[in-house]
């Protein structure tokens, strides 16, 4: 029996998240991190989307992504084909790479968009054991371009709009989101799980990706 098609909204944040088969390292080494990011970037040139927080794991991937078209399956069917694509071929690897498809849920208001992001940017010391002291040394996530503009961030990555969403006493700035990030504790909805209600403001206008 075919899956039923999921239908996305445009211009909607999703968190979306993605898990190796049987909780297994699919993202093993830099050099498969590396892939995974050229993996979204391709797909980017073919479907501009925005991402504001991504986080990949060794065994799965946070991303929080908002396109204007309605292409977030095809986005993320060309990320992970391509992905898989590699590691077939690198590990010689046959049978099924990722647990199921792509879980997303969708991000309505600008206070959960930020407690989302900072969830995302969160997971490596959020684990049992942290993987790193400092979240801004964990180097496969969007948070240290957040702290620092020495490394060049990816093309799907908008660094200003999160900062932009921040309320009282926080000002509007990536300094300002950063310690938002780093001194609080945050839950995002991850199994489908509903999160109390946070005020109903309008998202920010969804500023266009297409090439000019």
């Amino acid at each position: 029996m075919p899956r039923k098609k999921r239908a996305f909204q445009p211009n909607h944040f999703y968190h979306c998240i993605m898990r190796g088969n049987n909780r297994h390292n699919v993202y093993p080494t830099e050099l498969d991190m590396l892939e995974l990011t050229r993996s979204f970037e391709l797909a980017h040139e073919r479907y501009p989307f925005q991402i504001v927080a991504y986080c990949f794991m060794s065994n799965h991937y946070h991303i929080l992504i908002r396109e204007e078209h309605g292409n977030l399956s095809k986005i993320m069917a060309l990320v992970n084909k391509r992905y898989s694509d590699h590691y077939r071929k690198r590990y010689d690897f046959i049978g099924r790479i990722y647990q199921q498809r792509f879980w997303a849920f969708a991000v309505r208001t600008p206070r959960k968009v930020l407690e989302t992001s900072a969830y995302i940017h969160r997971n490596p010391i959020q684990t049992q054991v942290p993987m790193v002291e400092d979240l801004k040394d964990y180097p496969h996530s969007s948070f240290p371009h957040y702290v620092s503009s020495e490394k060049k961030a990816p093309k799907f990555l908008d660094l200003t709009y999160l900062p932009n969403l921040l309320y009282y006493p926080f000002e509007k700035t990536t300094t300002s989101y950063v310690d938002f990030v780093l001194h609080r504790t945050f839950f995002a909805i991850e199994n489908g799980v509903e999160l109390e209600e946070y005020d109903s403001r309008q998202l920010l206008p969804f500023v266009s990706l297409e090439k000019k």
